[in-house]
């Protein structure tokens, strides 16, 4: 919640944990050091800030800092004084310096998205808590090598940058499960070859009539709407989507839409209809199938204490059977883009769909990359890396499985299957249709018609 400067100057904040203050400051107040007993989490995001006192580590307990949307042009240096400062938040501002003093020695999470960084310090590679790092719509031509020290990485996002490889150490990280490159000059001719080679059906913006919102996230803003029919009366619902076109945390809007065309047809995929024309204002925008209401999201995205595990709703619990399909499902989804050249990039359970039942649909393409499919050791890297981001969603659903007694040695399959997936060792990780084909014998499927067996 939002306070009021006059409120922190009256004294009415004392004792407070987190203080958020959007006001137009243009100096820090120093009146938040009366809170220094206290305050823990210091969100100074769409202000005029262009710098931090020298005291700051005056705030000995603070270890969450936001400061997006100001015109700082460097990173402050007084960052890496502060003791227990575990998470730095600098989203869009005008950010050019980085310096390795401005670092904290408990960095565990950094976002600097959405600025003009072109070399990051070696220094960043003594961040041994480093788990999430997000570097978006930046000016990177390269990345430290000293980044290869930070073993505990996870999650980390160069989309929109100016890099012309990935560096073959950072696919050696053992941690490492979500990562999105897209819109850099190495991946640029097969974010171009989604648009111009794969079939869509374009579909003019006055066929479409827009009703109700939906829902937004960071990448555009979901309608429904009605697709008026050509040659007929009749009209059938779906869903639009309208790209805001701004970079986001994982990257273009663009590269998004283009990962959503080139996915292609998979029952835990959601159907794209075609991409909209003749937009009046020249807005991006896809047209989808509309699902049930009944699905909503598996889980809530991570905290700012979970880092990168998502967060379930209390008291969440799954039949043996539910996880199963579920896990069979987006196994069988990500195994389906991969042959397509695309990574989805942000396995999570918070981008599943959930329908009771086990029937899941994977959404949200906001960190797809691209990849030639012929190079089969980088496929294979990549692959392996994003069968980590699985094990984690694996390792959620198990965590939250009841299963019967005679269901015991299924589970325990399954338990097996998913250390595989989370193993350090990355090339001893199995493929997604390997972990598909475990699967279908977990649950007698293998009989079956698999199409059938994933369908929602």
């Amino acid at each position: 919640m939002t306070t009021t400067l006059e409120q922190l100057r009256a004294g009415q904040l004392a004792g407070t944990r987190r203080l958020k203050l959007a006001c137009g400051l243009s100096e820090f107040p120093r009146e938040i050091f009366d809170l220094a007993d206290t305050l823990e989490v210091l969100d100074l995001s769409g202000n005029a800030l262009s710098r931090l006192p020298d005291d700051l580590p005056r705030l000995s307990k603070l270890r969450i800092i936001f400061a997006s949307d100001n015109p700082f042009t460097e990173l402050p240096e007084v960052l890496g004084q502060c003791s227990q400062l575990s998470m730095v938040g600098f989203k869009a501002n005008r950010i050019r310096t980085v310096s390795g003093q401005s670092l904290p020695p408990l960095l565990r999470w950094l976002i600097l998205t959405d600025n003009e960084i072109d070399t990051l310090p070696a220094e960043l590679g003594a961040c041994r808590q480093l788990q999430k790092l997000m570097l978006a719509g930046n000016r990177l031509r390269a990345l430290p090598e000293e980044l290869a020290a930070c073993s505990r990485l996870e999650l980390l996002r160069l989309a929109a940058n100016q890099l012309s490889e990935l560096p073959a150490w950072l696919l050696r990280l053992p941690r490492l499960s979500w990562l999105a490159f897209a819109g850099n000059p190495f991946s640029e001719a097969l974010e171009t070859a989604a648009f111009t080679d794969t079939p869509s059906a374009d579909i003019r913006w006055d066929e479409l009539k827009l009703e109700q919102q939906l829902g937004e996230g960071a990448s555009g803003v979901i309608y429904r709407a009605a697709l008026l029919a050509r040659h007929a009366h009749a009209s059938r619902p779906v869903a639009v989507k309208l790209f805001k076109g701004a970079v986001t945390s994982d990257g273009l809007p663009d590269c998004e839409m283009a990962a959503c065309i080139r996915a292609g047809d998979h029952p835990n995929l959601i159907p794209v209809v075609g991409k909209i024309k003749d937009h009046p204002a020249g807005t991006h925008g896809l047209v989808m199938e509309l699902i049930d209401p009944q699905f909503t999201n598996l889980a809530g995205p991570p905290s700012l204490e979970s880092c990168t595990r998502d967060v379930y709703d209390a008291g969440t619990r799954f039949e043996l059977a539910s996880v199963l399909r579920v896990a069979y499902g987006m196994a069988s989804a990500a195994c389906h883009l991969h042959q397509q050249g695309v990574m989805h990039g942000d396995l999570y359970a918070h981008n599943i769909l959930y329908g009771g039942r086990g029937r899941a649909l994977l959404g949200d393409f906001g960190a797809a990359s691209f990849y030639a499919t012929d190079d089969q050791d980088f496929r294979s890297a990549l692959q392996r890396l994003e069968v980590r981001a699985y094990g984690c969603l694996l390792e959620e659903l198990i965590d939250r499985c009841d299963w019967l007694a005679a269901e015991a040695d299924i589970a325990a399959k399954l338990v097996a299957l998913k250390e595989n997936c989370l193993s350090e060792n990355i090339g001893s990780r199995p493929s997604f249709d390997e972990i598909a084909a475990v699967l279908r014998q977990l649950t007698g499927a293998g009989d079956r018609d698999t199409a059938a067996f994933a369908a929602v």
